[in-house]
């Protein structure tokens, strides 16, 4: 089921094809064309969500083994802050996603809160959030390099990952 007022398209341009209008229809409804992105907005809704992680992981934490939570990591947390990353994990607010991420893996791993969190990440086996941008980005181009291949012609993108 689709809401219309709240869902819109996004036209991604280069500096080539700079006029390039496109409307899209669902069920002979016209979809709001959106002229630009706040990311700022879609991470605040990420906030309360990462926060209730954080407090579910540290519900659980004198139960369960570290293996657990780190796995309740990534069922959750993880999964949260990968959806649509390519596109918003540039966006000078996502600084907060990465403060949370930090708590996670503190509360995980029963360390200070004042705790440099570079040994945690990687003895957990788990990116730290830009790295995890990063990784997503490559992944994104790996599996469509034919449209950034020199000259190449336009094409879809399939952006599921």
């Amino acid at each position: 089921m689709l809401i219309y007022d709240k869902t819109y398209f996004l036209q991604f341009q280069t500096k080539e094809n700079k006029e390039n209008n496109k409307q899209i229809l669902y069920s002979n409804k016209a979809i709001a064309t959106a002229k630009s992105i706040n990311w700022k907005h879609h991470i605040s809704e990420l906030i309360p969500r990462l926060n209730k992680v954080c407090y579910a992981i540290r519900s659980i934490k004198p139960f369960m083994s570290p293996n657990v939570l780190r796995s309740t990591y990534f069922s959750y947390a993880h999964s949260i802050m990968s959806y649509g990353l390519i596109f918003w994990g540039n966006s000078t607010d996502s600084d907060d996603i990465f403060k949370i991420q930090k708590r996670i893996i503190r509360i995980i791993t029963n360390s200070n809160k004042n705790a440099s969190c570079r040994e945690l990440f990687k003895n957990l086996n788990i990116l730290p959030f830009q790295s995890q941008y990063i990784y997503s980005i490559l992944l994104f181009i790996t599996k469509n390099k034919d449209p950034f291949s020199p000259n190449s012609h336009m094409h879809t993108i399939d952006t599921r990952q």
